[in-house]
């Protein structure tokens, strides 16, 4: 008897971000001005691929991240001083722990986040965002602006972070409670339900020499809380983390893409918009009949959003242009019942004033060229609110039934509540800015 076996999450992830990948048709121009994120995305698909899992060590410079990387991986790699600021650069080494799923983990030491602009600092947080799969931000006393800022930086690119406050041994326990309880109440609201991982990474001990002189002496660092807690994340998720990470990544590319597309293609698609609403409203205002008004509208409308899939360059079939127009009359009522009930008013005087034209002489038809210069007004309106909703519609890519990582991301987390649980920071990533992408719609 057969036996099949359900793939994972993690599994099905693989699967289609590779057809995803596999079937995404870029134009020679779209691979030239997108070079830099087509690397890095193919990057992250083949560390997926490979199981490469990626912890980055971010804070503040002077906190002990390198001292941490060293303590992890239980060997000085890092360089570190006690003059602050020796990370002047992104550095990495492997963590040599037996991890179930994952073939190997790299630690990633950054440089200081307080030692370069604020403008600097947020594309740090980005570079290290796109370049991790988990954040540790490190603090060596109550959380500053700076942090917060990283905080909500790394969140907004939807970084699952851990914070770790080292420097543990410098306080008693009382201390180091109210330390603690002090940074949870200031963490931003997305981040309030982070644990705080206390640790001594490169603790120092007092001696006293027999001259009397008194030095200190580096002891062994006190991380066993961090380490099984990482450990135990990424036993836990850290597969799921990584596959979540490389959707996440290659949702962004995506949405460059579309963004590229809508750049590159609005002047045509204004002036396609404007040829289809002329030829609409010609059609509509010599057109007696509405239910000829209606059926002739949405064929405009359709045969546009055909011509607009063209110009952007996207596959979209007869039947998803179809899906697509029912869905954008949904968005707006003047495509839906306003429009039809003004359609059928204008429709329905005008076709009175022709009936009434023998008894009245022929006068009662002077009404009916302001009445087909409303309705063809409103053909002009409606079919320019379709081409800017459609143009919308292919930037999300919601037309795309599952194709995408967007909705791949959200048909994940519907039916998966451990997906939900880590998605807690990509909300934001989820959702179209409508002030970004204002500027780009024709």
């Amino acid at each position: 008897m057969n036996t099949t076996t359900t793939p994972s999450t993690a599994d099905r992830c693989r699967l289609l971000l590779k057809s995803w990948r596999n079937n995404l048709k870029l134009s020679h121009r779209e691979s030239s001005q997108l070079a830099g994120e087509l690397i890095n995305l193919d990057k992250q698909i083949d560390r997926l691929m490979k199981r490469s899992f990626r912890i980055a060590i971010f804070g503040r410079v002077g906190v002990g991240k390198s001292s941490l990387a060293n303590a992890l991986i239980n060997e000085k790699v890092f360089d570190t001083d006690v003059a602050h600021g020796c990370t002047r650069y992104i550095q990495s080494a492997l963590w040599n722990e037996p991890i179930k799923n994952i073939n190997r983990v790299e630690l990633i030491d950054t440089p200081g986040i307080d030692e370069i602009s604020a403008e600097g600092r947020a594309r740090l947080a980005a570079r290290v965002a796109l370049q991790a799969d988990i954040v540790l931000l490190v603090l060596d006393s109550d959380i500053t602006t700076v942090e917060i800022d990283a905080i909500e930086s790394l969140s907004k690119n939807g970084k699952p972070i851990m914070i770790v406050l080292n420097q543990c041994d410098q306080w008693t326990p009382s201390e180091r409670d109210e330390l603690i309880s002090s940074i949870s109440n200031r963490l931003p609201m997305e981040a309030k339900f982070l644990d705080i991982q206390a640790i001594s990474a490169a603790p120092r001990t007092a001696r006293v020499l027999a001259d009397g002189r008194v030095r200190s002496h580096p002891t062994h660092p006190k991380i066993k809380p961090l380490r099984k807690a990482l450990k135990s994340l990424l036993t836990c998720h850290g597969e799921l983390l990584l596959a979540l990470n490389s959707l996440k990544q290659a949702d962004q590319f995506f949405q460059s893409l579309q963004h590229l597309r809508l750049r590159k293609n609005k002047a045509e698609a204004q002036g396609l918009i404007g040829r289809f609403a002329a030829m609409k409203a010609s059609g509509v205002a010599a057109n007696p009949l509405i239910l000829l008004d209606l059926a002739g509208g949405l064929a405009f409308d359709t045969a546009l959003v055909m011509q607009l899939c063209k110009v952007y360059e996207i596959q979209v079939s007869g039947s998803k242009a179809k899906e697509l127009i029912r869905t954008l009359s949904g968005y707006n009522a003047l495509l839906g019942g306003v429009q039809i009930f003004i359609q059928l008013l204008l429709g329905a005087l005008r076709q009175f004033l022709l009936f009434a034209s023998p008894f009245t002489g022929g006068v009662a038809l002077a009404p009916t060229a302001p009445v087909a210069i409303a309705q063809a007004a409103l053909a002009i309106h409606t079919t320019k609110l379709t081409g800017r909703l459609a143009a919308k519609e292919l930037l999300t890519g919601n037309h795309l039934k599952g194709a995408q990582p967007r909705a791949l991301l959200r048909r994940l987390a519907d039916c998966d509540p451990q997906v939900k649980r880590l998605l807690i920071f990509w909300p934001k990533q989820l959702t179209i800015d409508p002030q970004a992408t204002k500027a780009l719609l024709p």
